[in-house]
């Protein structure tokens, strides 16, 4: 089968990810917290400063971790043996602090200077009740305000792949940083990838995502909403049909139904891995990016980086929290057997 990783041994770092750079604040709590504090379970709402240090004073103990998507990606990358770097805003406060160790600790590359004025570090409250439902409240404090100065653009240069969070699209400053490290990136002769991260976010600047997905974006990753979202298609399928050759690769997850990966006029189909009962769905499509990436760099072909995302994320889903407490080296080498690779389900 065709391969389609890079081959560039002159580079090196694996991924470096632009993201927000947020501690996620990780909670089992009952369904009479969520009512006592006026939350909506599943929901995913923004929140002020105050909120935020209200519900840090009374939920539970919880686990917390260096955050946000891409974070959560290139942990998930390094867990997996790869190389990773990350560019993301905190301020010097004490969970700036904690996302600082913490996404150091995972092996990743970190090295954005944290600001001394201005909003405090970003925290996400992820509260996860007996149901498995996540229920979250987000402050986006520092990390919103990235801009082009808070770039490292040698980190960006030494790259074989660009990850860019589309959660950081909202502000002027931060597509500016986006594009300015994706044009450098290019002309290093890199790949540049990207997570659309949420439909409402796509519903706010349509226009402009096209823009980028078709001028600077080699590797696309989108769950269903958002590809539906993106081309306000009526269905998947029509979706599907005109991100073809809009850019390199399309990864397309799909939840239970497994995920579909695009590339020219071939489309693999990626089951899902169900490897455990279902505890919090937090960081699926984060690591599934991840362990696709993982393949991505390391010359795997596309069905098979397909197969390790899809595997990576069958087993975040049976823990709390998006990182994973076992070896994911070891468990993809007891049980996916990546050196005995099964045909895939192509379609021509």
């Amino acid at each position: 089968m065709e391969q389609k990783g890079i081959n560039n041994h002159e580079k090196e770092i694996d991924v470096v990810a632009i993201g927000n750079a947020i501690v996620d604040v990780l909670v089992y709590e009952s369904d009479s917290f969520l009512e006592k504090n006026s939350l909506t379970k599943g929901s995913m709402a923004l929140i002020d400063e105050d909120e935020a240090n209200k519900l840090y004073k009374s939920c539970g103990p919880g686990l917390e971790t260096s955050g946000g998507s891409a974070a959560n990606t290139m942990a998930g990358l390094s867990q997996l043996g790869g190389k990773a770097g990350f560019i993301g805003r905190v301020k010097k406060d004490q969970l700036g602090e904690i996302f600082t160790h913490d996404i150091c600790s995972t092996g990743a590359i970190y090295t954005t200077p944290a600001i001394v004025k201005g909003p405090s570090t970003a925290r996400c409250f992820i509260f996860v009740t007996p149901d498995a439902q996540r229920t979250m409240c987000t402050f986006l404090g520092a990390s919103v305000f990235l801009n082009p100065a808070d770039l490292d653009l040698s980190l960006v240069r030494k790259t074989k792949v660009l990850y860019l969070e589309g959660y950081l699209w909202d502000h002027d400053e931060a597509k500016n940083a986006f594009i300015t490290s994706a044009k450098e990136c290019k002309l290093a002769g890199g790949k540049v990838a990207l997570s659309l991260s949420d439909s409402f976010c796509i519903d706010r600047h349509r226009e402009s995502f096209q823009n980028l997905v078709e001028n600077h974006v080699d590797i696309l990753f989108a769950n269903e909403s958002e590809i539906i979202s993106l081309y306000e298609s009526n269905d998947f399928e029509s979706a599907k049909n005109i991100i073809k050759g809009k850019c390199e690769v399309s990864v397309l997850t799909r939840g239970k139904d497994g995920s579909l990966i695009l590339h020219r006029s071939k489309e693999y189909i990626v089951r899902p891995y169900k490897l455990g009962e279902l505890l919090d769905t937090t960081g699926a499509g984060d690591i599934y990016a991840a362990g696709f990436l993982y393949g991505y760099t390391n010359n795997k072909d596309l069905y098979t980086c397909g197969k390790i995302g899809s595997f990576c994320a069958g087993h975040i889903v049976t823990q709390l929290g998006p990182r994973s407490r076992e070896s994911l080296v070891k468990l993809l080498d007891e049980q996916l057997h990546l050196k005995d690779v099964n045909n895939p389900k192509e379609i021509d």
